[in-house]
Formats: C-alpha cells, structure tokens, sequence
C-alpha cells in the first residue's frame, strides 16, 4: 500500500510541474507566471519535471502537432527525412537560377542586335528630276516628293533616299555642285526641303541625301578663287604646271578621266592645269588641304542641322591622288600610249584608294556621330564604291549586286556568297538594283531581282525609282551601269547602248 501511494504521489506531482499545450492560442491569453526564482512554486515546478526523469525527451516516437516550441520544431527539421529533401531543393534552386542566368547570357551573346531604323525596312531611292511633278514645268520637283509620301508609306519603306539636288549645272546629272547649301531652283526652294523634312519624320520616317565631296563645279565660289591664286583657296584644288600651246595642252601624266581622255585640263586664268578624274567641268578638290576636310565636315553640319538623317557618300575612292606624278601602267603594255584614251586601259593605282583616304572617310563618321547622341537618332551614313575587288570594297563596306554583267543562278550565287563570306563579322549587308537593270536582264527577270534583293537577301534592299517626264522621255538616274550605258543628253532623250567608249557614247547622244 505504501508503495502504490508513492507512486500515485508521484504521477500527481508530475502532473501538477506539467505545462498544458495551448496550441494556437494567443500568448495574452495565457496568465503570467512567477518567474521569481525564489518562489516556491517554481522550484516546485523544477523540481516535478526533474521527478519525471533526467533524460532528454524522446522525440522520434512524437509527430508534428500545431503550435509546437521551436526547441520541439528543430529536433524534427534536423531528421534526415525532414533535412535531405529541404537541401536537395535548395540546391535545385540555385542550380536553377545559375541556369537561367547562363541561359540569358547565352542568348544575349549569339542573339542579333535590335535593328536601327536603317536596317528595318527597304530604302526608296529618288532621283527628283524624274520623280512627280508639282508644277508642271517638266521637272520632278521637292513637293512632288512630298506628295507622294503616302504612296511610299504603303510599301513599307523606312528610309528615303533622295539623289542630288543642289544647285549644280546640269553636267553628270548634277553631281557638279556650284554651291552644297542651296536648292537648285529646278527642285524648289530651301522651304520646300524643310517642308519635305517635317512631313517624312511625321509619316515615321527617315531621310538620307546623295553627297560627292570629291570634286565640284568649275563654276563654284571655291573654283573661282582658286583660279586667282586668292588667300586659302590657292590650293583648293589640284594644279600642276603642264605645256600649253597653240590650244593644245600636254599633260604632267597619263592618268585619264573616268569618261576618258586626260584627267588635266589647262586653266586660262591660272595658266595650270588642274585635276579631274570625271568631266572637265568638276575640278577634284584637294583633300591633302586641311581646310577642304573641314569645308566637307561643315557642309555636313549644315544639313544634319536641317533635320538630315544620314547621307550616301559616292565616289570615295576618288577623293585622293598619289603626291608623285608617276605615270599609271597600261593594261596592255604593248599599246601605244598616245593611243591610251580609255579609263578601263590602265591600272588606277595612283588615282583611286590612296594611303589615308580611308582616315578621311572615317573623319566624316566621326561628323556623324557629333549629331547622333540623342537617343533614337542615329545618323546614317553609306558609301558607294564601285568597279572596287571585294577585299578592297571591304574596307569602305558599300553597296553590293550592280556587279553583275550576266544573269544566271551561278553568277548570282557567287556574287551574293563572295560578299557575304567576305563581309566583316558583325556587319550590315546592302544591295543595289538600278532601272536600268531592266535592260541588262530583260522585263522576265526584274520582278526575280526584286524578290531576291527584297524579300530573301539578309540586309537592306536599295531600288532607283525612274519615271517619264511630261514629254514622254524616260530620265535614267545614272549615267551607266556595269552591263549597260544610259547616257543622258540635254535634251533629255536616252541612249542605251552596250559597253562602250566615251567617244562613242558622245557621238550617239549629241554631245
């Protein structure tokens, strides 16, 4: 009997050192208890667990239950059940997240960069004298262009392209400019261009002008001071001392004009002769002359001031000479020089893609990017090389598909695989078709030659509009291509004719 009553006082005392286990319910609501050390219930309480056993609890033969102390709650966490499937997550995060961080790395690397508006879209290209007519006087003018950007809106163009129109003579369809900020009044007027400006940004796009900074007309302000020897302008352009006599003139060299015949000219008022890789009347600028480069740079300014989204620099191989005056070897070495009059007879190794001519051209992009800071408006700029081998084209990286002199799928397979094989890494391809392509393929291929260059070449696509004037007569934008000549006279009538010399070409058309 003594022994069963200790043992009920036992599990009594037991009992009352036991705490409830309130669950969820709010520690306000559960009465304060006497922490004083000193009291006797504490030590009572202490005293009943320590009757209950020394040893510590046995929590494996326990399950979770709500509301459980957190000493409790971390002798479960740390079981191997509970502790490997909590790492093995945590750890397929993280290797997740490394992943998708990879991942993104990886896309951003080998993906192509966003497109720049140039590179969006087709570029319309005008010649504007034969474009729309505003006011019936025969000649395409500014406002016809502008009357006709919704037309060039819904073929999903992004960029206009518009050829010369300062004011110029009408020599080699007025690449000889007389004055690089004025408006030929043929076009209109400096408020039609400014007008044209506002109303293609307003239909969303962009537009790029034609620039030949090689030479300029005889009758330009810079000629003519130059021709008097006047301060700076002196050496404006390319003098030499030459033998004139009886009107005839013998040259410093055998190098020839692009239309042939000598590239010298004697001069009446300088008692010179100067330079000039194209007609008589366009005098090459010396771009050895600091002051010429930053004419150039200047006239740039001026038009990227007016609202100009880029421009397309043509005859940049052009633009230096070697300093020496050696003569050019002959393609034929065992032909009469005196009988040398054609461009393509000799080798143009001292009159095209000088030493620094590059650095100049790189100069002009570096004008460029003055006025391409804000966000959105990059300033385009293209340059146009031609008749150049495709490593050498590289260096200017131009305008590509007028080198094609017949048309078969070899031929264009291996055009468009040299040009992209040989492209720099990270570049922009661009392709060129003029209208006069379609004599040289015939009206059954020009439709292929379109889908080619504008649906299925990576790249941007160039087309030339060319129209009829009110008279009936077709105005070509160029004055030849690589298969075909169109030539034309002042008249505005067109010769087309095969390959041929400039002699010929003079004597077909009139001039």
């Amino acid at each position: 009997m003594t022994e069963h009553k200790s043992e009920r006082d036992s599990i009594g005392m037991s009992m009352k050192g036991c705490q409830i286990n309130n669950g969820f319910i709010q520690n306000e609501d559960i009465p304060e208890r006497n922490l004083d050390p000193g009291s006797s219930s504490n030590t009572a309480q202490h005293n009943n667990v320590s009757i209950a056993g020394t040893n510590e609890p046995d929590f494996k033969a326990l399950r979770p239950y709500a509301g459980m102390p957190k000493e409790v709650l971390f002798q479960f966490s740390g079981q191997a059940r509970y502790r490997v499937p909590r790492e093995i997550l945590f750890w397929l995060t993280v290797a997740s997240v490394l992943l998708l961080i990879g991942a993104t790395i990886a896309i951003i690397a080998i993906s192509p960069k966003c497109l720049d508006w140039w590179q969006e879209g087709p570029m319309y290209q005008i010649y504007p004298r034969s474009f729309k007519d505003s006011d019936k006087d025969g000649n395409g003018d500014l406002k016809g262009i502008q009357d006709k950007l919704d037309y060039i809106s819904t073929l999903n163009v992004k960029t206009v392209w518009i050829t010369s129109f300062f004011k110029s003579s009408l020599k080699d369809f007025r690449y000889g400019v007389e004055d690089f900020q004025e408006i030929d009044p043929i076009f209109g007027t400096m408020k039609d261009f400014e007008n044209l400006v506002v109303a293609i940004h307003e239909k969303g796009l962009k537009l790029i002008i034609d620039f030949i900074p090689n030479h300029t007309s005889d009758k330009h302000a810079w000629f003519q001071l130059s021709r008097t020897r006047s301060g700076k302008y002196t050496d404006y352009f390319i003098w030499r001392d030459c033998a004139h006599e009886n009107g005839i003139t013998v040259p410093p060299n055998n190098w020839l004009s692009v239309y042939g015949n000598s590239s010298w000219h004697f001069d009446e008022v300088r008692k010179q002769c100067y330079f000039h890789q194209f007609t008589k009347e366009q005098p090459d600028l010396n771009f050895r002359n600091p002051d010429v480069q930053e004419e150039i740079k200047e006239i740039m300014q001026f038009w990227l001031a007016k609202g100009v989204d880029g421009f397309s620099f043509d005859a940049v191989k052009f633009l230096l000479e070697a300093k020496h005056l050696r003569n050019e070897i002959q393609v034929n070495t065992s032909q009469v020089p005196d009988t040398v009059i054609r461009y393509s007879e000799l080798h143009h190794d001292f009159t095209t893609t000088q030493l620094g001519m590059h650095d100049i051209v790189r100069s002009f992009r570096q004008t460029m990017d003055q006025y391409s800071r804000e966000p959105g408006r990059y300033r385009f700029m293209g340059t146009e090389v031609h008749a150049e081998s495709i490593d050498k084209a590289m260096l200017y990286y131009g305008l590509y598909l007028t080198t094609l002199d017949m048309l078969s799928g070899n031929t264009v397979y291996e055009v468009i695989s040299s040009w992209m094989e040989n492209m720099p890494e990270g570049k922009w391809p661009n392709w060129m078709r003029y209208p006069a392509d379609v004599s040289a393929f015939g009206k059954h291929y020009v439709n292929a030659m379109k889908m080619l260059s504008l649906f299925t070449l990576h790249g941007n696509a160039h087309n030339f509009t060319m129209e009829k004037n009110r008279m009936g007569n077709i105005l070509s934008p160029m004055p030849w291509d690589n298969n075909y000549h169109t030539v034309m006279n002042d008249s505005q009538s067109v010769c087309v004719h095969k390959r041929a010399g400039w002699q010929d070409r003079k004597s077909l058309c009139g001039f």
